[in-house]
C-alpha cells in the first residue's frame, strides 16, 4: 500500500490546495481508510469511529491489544449528544473551558458507537483536538474520528510526521503533516461517570487547572502503577507498558540533584542517559539526550518522546532517566517515563518510606500516627501545614474571604467554627474551599516530604486522596471506625455538642470511600486509644518491613501482561 503524504504545515498558503488536501483526507476516512493526523498533543492514527472494520484496521496497523479502548475526536461540544448518553452538566462546563484542547472525557456511550471502538465498555472517551487542520478534516468528513497515537504499539508516541512515517509508511492510506506537536504528551483523561471525577491519565492539561474550575479530583492508581493481569482498562493507556524504546529504561525520582547523582553512580559504559539540561555535563562519556531545564515542564513534555525514540539509533544497552516532580505537566511527563520503564523506578532516596494516613474525623488517625512516631517516623500534619500556610499567605486569605465573606475576625484570624458551618452542610461549598486550599498546600507538602531523605514519613491528611497526595506515597492507609464511635470520640475530644459532631461526620466521606481507594485499611474498634495504638504499632512495623524488603529488590514487579508492548492514545 502506498501512503499519500499531505503537507499542510503552511495553512496560510494556497487556499484551494489546502481545501483539496483536507477533502482528500476526509474522503479516505469516510471510505474506511486510515489517515495519520496532527493534534496539539501527539500525532493520531485516525479512522471512522463508527465503522467497526475501519477501527479494526487501527488495531492491526499498530499491533494494539484489543482490550485497549480508543478516544473518538469531535469538532465541538455540539457533537456530544450524538455519541454520548446521560451527559452530566459538568461535561459542558469543561468543554466550554478546555475544548478545543488536551482534555478527554469519559462518558456513557450511545449504541451507535461500536464495541470495537470502546473495547466493549459501556463508556466512550471523547475529546476535541486543538489543531486547525484536524478540526477541518473532522468537519469535512462529518464523522467522529477514532485516533490512538500513530506509532507502533509499545514505541514512543509520534510528535512529528517524520516519526509517523518511520512507523506507519505503507500501512496506511494517508499522512497529514501539520508540523511538530505543540504540547508533546497525550491528552488528560477524566472519568465523569463517577463522583468526584477521576483522573485516569495525566496529560497535556494539568490536574491543577481542572481542580481550579471543578474542585477536587481523585487520581486512579493506574496513574502511578500498572493494572493487574485481570483488570480491564477503562481508558487508553491504563494497563499496558507504553512508549518503550528498544533499550530497557529505569526512571529515577526524587530531587533533581539526588537523582542525577544516583544515575552517575549507576551509569555504565553502554548506558544512555536522559536528564535535565543542567546535569548533562555529569555524563561526558555517555549517549545523552536532554529533557529541557528542570523548571520548564512544557519543554520536557515536548521533548520526552523524541528523546526516547532517538535512543533507538544508538548502541546503548540501557537508559537511565531523570523524572520531574508531579506538579503541572510534570505528572504527565513522569507518567510517560514510568510507563516506558514498565514502572521500573529507582528512587534516589530509597531509604525513605512515605505512608499516607487518611480517614474520617474520630476514626483514630491520631493514635495511628502516634504508633508511627513510636517507630521513629516523621509526621507531616496537613492540618498544621494548612494553618501555617494560611497565616503566612495573604493571597490565600483573600481567596477564601472572597468565597466565604466574614469568616475572618477583625484581628485577621480565621473563625474555624463559622467556616465549618459554612462548608460542612453544603458539599459544593466544601469543594470550593478545598480547591483553594489544595492549590497552596500541595507544593508545600511536596517540599516537606522531599526533605525527609530516610526513614518513615507519614502524611496525615483527611483529604489525602482528593488532594492527589496519594501519588507521593508508597502506601495509603485508611483508618476506619463505626460512625457512632466516631461521634462519641469527637464530642469528648473537641468538647462540642452531639449535633455539631454528627454534622461534621455527615459532611465527610463514608468509610467505603477511603476503603475502596486506599491500599490498606486499619480498622479501629478498640475501647481505648492506648489499645488501638498498640495494634497500630504492630501493623505499621510489619508494613514498613515489607516495604523495605520491596525497595531492596527494586520495587514491586510487574507481571508479563504489564510488560507487553502497547501504546497510548492521542
Amino acid at each position: 500500500m502506498q501512503t499519500v503524504y499531505y503537507d499542510l504545515r503552511d495553512t496560510k498558503g494556497q487556499q484551494k490546495e489546502i481545501e483539496d488536501k483536507i477533502s482528500a483526507a476526509a474522503k479516505i476516512l469516510r471510505q474506511g481508510g486510515l489517515v495519520a493526523l496532527p493534534t496539539e498533543t501527539v500525532y493520531g492514527l485516525g479512522a471512522n469511529a463508527l465503522d467497526e472494520n475501519a477501527v479494526r484496521r487501527i488495531f492491526e496497523a499498530k499491533g494494539r491489544p484489543q482490550d485497549n479502548p480508543l478516544i473518538i475526536h469531535v469538532s465541538g461540544q455540539q457533537w456530544l449528544p450524538r455519541y454520548c448518553a446521560d451527559i452530566p452538566p459538568l461535561a459542558y462546563v469543561l468543554a466550554r473551558k478546555f475544548w478545543p484542547g488536551p482534555l478527554t472525557m469519559i462518558l456513557k456511550r450511545r449504541p451507535c458507537v461500536p464495541d470495537q471502538t470502546t473495547a466493549g465498555l459501556d463508556t466512550v472517551a471523547v475529546r476535541c483536538p486543538n489543531h486547525p487542520v484536524t478540526l477541518a478534516i473532522i468537519r469535512e468528513a462529518g464523522i467522529p474520528i477514532a485516533a490512538p497515537s500513530a506509532n507502533l504499539s509499545g514505541r514512543p508516541s509520534c510528535t512529528t510526521a517524520q516519526d509517523v512515517a518511520e512507523d506507519m509508511d505503507g500501512k496506511i492510506e494517508g499522512l497529514v503533516d501539520g508540523g511538530p506537536c505543540a504540547v508533546g504528551v497525550e491528552s488528560t483523561i477524566l472519568d465523569l461517570t463517577c463522583d468526584p471525577p477521576r483522573l485516569l491519565r495525566p496529560g497535556g492539561l494539568p490536574v491543577e487547572s481542572l481542580e481550579q474550575l471543578i474542585g477536587p479530583i481523585t487520581v486512579d492508581k493506574a496513574v502511578t502503577g500498572a493494572l493487574g493481569a485481570g483488570e480491564k482498562p477503562k481508558a487508553p493507556g491504563m494497563k499496558y507498558r507504553h512508549y518503550a524504546p528498544k533499550a530497557p529504561v529505569t526512571v529515577f525520582t526524587g530531587a533533581p540533584e539526588a537523582s542525577a547523582m544516583e544515575i552517575a553512580r549507576r551509569v555504565g559504559p553502554t548506558s544512555g542517559v536522559l536528564c535535565f539540561d543542567e546535569y548533562a555535563p555529569l555524563f561526558p562519556r555517555q549517549e545523552v539526550h536532554t529533557l529541557g531545564p528542570v523548571a520548564d515542564k512544557l519543554a520536557q513534555a515536548q521533548r520526552v518522546f523524541d528523546a526516547l525514540r532517538t535512543f533507538d539509533a544508538s548502541p546503548v544497552t540501557e537508559i537511565l532517566a531523570q523524572c520531574p516532580d508531579s506538579r503541572g505537566l510534570g505528572l504527565a511527563v513522569g507518567n510517560r517515563l514510568k510507563k516506558a520503564a514498565g514502572f521500573h523506578v529507582g528512587e534516589s532516596d530509597t531509604q525513605r518510606i512515605v505512608l499516607g494516613i487518611t480517614g474520617g474525623t474520630g476514626a483514630g488517625k491520631t493514635s495511628a500516627l502516634a504508633a508511627i512516631r513510636d517507630l521513629g517516623g516523621v509526621i507531616i500534619d496537613c492540618d498544621a501545614v494548612y494553618h501555617r500556610v494560611l497565616s503566612e499567605s495573604e493571597e490565600m486569605q483573600n481567596e477564601i474571604n472572597a468565597v466565604f465573606p466574614g469568616v475572618f475576625r477583625l484581628d485577621g484570624t480565621l473563625d474555624r467554627k463559622k467556616l465549618g458551618q459554612e462548608v460542612f452542610a453544603k458539599k459544593d461549598r466544601l469543594a470550593r474551599l478545598n480547591a483553594i486550599v489544595y492549590r497552596y498546600m500541595i507544593p508545600e507538602l511536596e517540599a516537606q516530604i522531599a526533605a525527609v531523605t530516610e526513614g518513615v514519613c507519614a502524611v496525615d491528611a483527611i483529604n489525602l486522596l482528593e488532594g492527589g497526595l496519594d501519588r507521593l506515597c508508597d502506601r495509603t492507609i485508611a483508618v476506619s471506625a463505626p460512625s457512632e464511635l466516631r461521634v462519641r470520640r469527637i464530642m469528648a475530644r473537641d468538647n462540642i455538642t452531639e449535633v455539631y459532631a454528627r454534622l461534621r461526620v455527615s459532611a465527610q466521606k463514608p468509610d467505603e470511600f477511603y476503603r475502596s481507594r486506599c491500599d490498606l485499611e486499619l480498622s479501629n474498634a478498640a475501647e481505648t486509644p492506648e489499645a488501638f495504638q498498640k495494634e497500630a504499632r504492630l501493623f505499621f512495623h510489619r508494613l514498613v518491613e515489607d516495604l523495605r524488603e520491596e525497595k531492596r529488590h527494586g520495587g514491586a514487579q510487574t507481571g508479563e501482561d504489564e510488560r507487553k508492548e502497547a501504546e497510548e492514545d492521542v
